[in-house]
């Protein structure tokens, strides 16, 4: 089984709601905060998803 080395578990939380996703993200290459757009099943659109701790 391969090592995870610098992957890391992140939470992307909805800007609008609570609905939250979880990824994973390369610290190394992208040591900046994630922000995608990303569909809320909650409110039934696309919104920003900004990672948390």
């Amino acid at each position: 089984m391969a090592k995870k080395g610098n992957r890391v578990l992140v939470k992307l939380k909805s800007t609008e709601s609570g609905h939250c996703y979880y990824t994973t993200k390369n610290r190394q290459t992208t040591p900046k905060r994630l922000e995608f757009r990303k569909y809320d099943p909650y409110i039934r659109k696309h919104v920003l998803y900004k990672e948390t701790k």
